[in-house]
């Protein structure tokens, strides 16, 4: 199962209420360019998903369509719990105005060290604009966004990774529940003189999931769950087995097509975080386009490798459209393609948990009556 990440295809009914009505990240993507490459995605359906330049309609898709999701949020962390099975009972708290005196204390108490930025910011632009008062005096960089997210960046040089690691599992430990967002993100970085860079050792700490998931149906009928990239940690651990790195997408697909390899049974989670973090958010649209064909790629090496009991789900946790008037995630539907040996090209729209449904009902032959969603095979 491959998480695309951020690659929406349309807005949700409600998502003039998050400020994204009209959002489509793949849709607005393809316009702006004048059209997508994508021949193997093409080929499995993306195209008869929605209108999509650049991508026919396919002759004989697979298992396509749309997702929705049950619960509210429009970040990784709502996205992937739903595809697993489990939406959270409230909105996570969110601090458009900055982390009031109770969170920031808890930051500077923990880590010995000062608070600046203290805002909604996109990560690069909030390293540009404090590095240098951080590397200064040493004051950690704390931000968030329209998102559940308290972001920690300090320079590896300032604070080690693991010092800043530990700092953020502190942190998250420490936030009452009334200030408990979804994720604690530590952002070390490197450079000098203004040339700043995001290392790869990005790590997120996340409140565990509110209930059961697939996650745990799965591991409690013996099957093996591997997460690759960020996965594991937007679940805290909860229902795995062993998490991968895939810090990078490069890094990402190595890792899944070496599982693909090695596995004779098990469920692979990944996600391909580029298309968010690094293009998505920066609306730098040839660079979306560049990563989406590095996917697509990838993907036609994994069809070559799928076996008469495999299962392939491409999708998406939300979008980040990046002709969109902000920076932040936009909430929409997520595109399914869904390949076996003997699929059917049909249609199937539906929630984000039917995909949590199907990789049970492919695993393990059986329904889970207390989760949310239907198997589309």
């Amino acid at each position: 199962m491959i998480v695309l990440d951020a690659c929406g295809v349309g807005a949700l009914p409600d998502a003039a209420a998050y400020g994204d009505a009209g959002a489509n990240t793949l849709g607005h993507l393809a316009q702006a360019l004048g059209g997508l490459e994508l021949p193997t995605l093409g080929r499995l359906g993306l195209g008869s998903i929605i209108d999509l330049a650049g991508v026919p309609p396919a002759d004989a898709p697979v298992v396509h369509g749309r997702l929705r999701a049950l619960g509210p949020g429009k970040d990784s962390t709502a996205g992937h719990w739903g595809l697993m099975g489990v939406s959270a009972a409230r909105t996570l708290p969110t601090y458009p105005d900055g982390f009031p005196p109770e969170v920031v204390e808890i930051v500077t108490s923990i880590s010995g060290r000062g608070v600046i930025c203290n805002r909604p910011s996109n990560g690069i632009e909030a390293i540009e604009q404090c590095a240098a008062e951080h590397v200064r005096d040493g004051s950690l960089i704390v931000y968030t966004s329209q998102d559940s997210v308290l972001q920690i960046a300090a320079h590896v040089d300032v604070l080690e990774p693991a010092e800043l690691y530990a700092v953020c599992a502190r942190v998250r430990e420490a936030l009452p529940p009334a200030y408990a967002v979804g994720r604690v993100i530590a952002r070390p970085f490197t450079g000098a003189d203004g040339r700043w860079r995001r290392t790869d050792g990005r790590r997120d700490f996340s409140v565990p999931p509110p209930g059961p998931t697939y996650l745990e149906a799965l591991r409690q009928d013996g099957v093996p769950v591997h997460t690759v990239g960020k996965v594991g940690q937007l679940f805290a651990g909860v229902g795995i087995d062993v998490q991968h790195p895939g810090a990078t997408n490069a890094v990402a697909v190595e890792e899944t097509t070496a599982l693909m390899r090695s596995l004779d049974a098990g469920f692979v989670f990944t996600n391909l975080v580029e298309t968010d973090q690094v293009y998505g958010h920066r609306h730098d649209l040839p660079g979306f386009h560049g990563a989406l064909q590095a996917i697509d790629a990838s993907v036609a090496q994994w069809l070559e490798m799928l076996g008469a009991g495999d299962l392939l789900v491409l999708t998406a946790d939300h979008g980040c459209d990046p002709t969109a008037p902000h920076t932040d995630h936009t909430r929409e539907y997520a595109p399914l393609l869904a390949a076996f040996d003997g699929h059917r090209s049909r249609r199937h729209d539906g929630v984000l948990a039917d995909v949590g449904a199907s990789v049970l009902a492919w695993l393990s032959g059986r329904a889970a009556d207390s989760l949310p969603g239907e198997s589309f095979l």
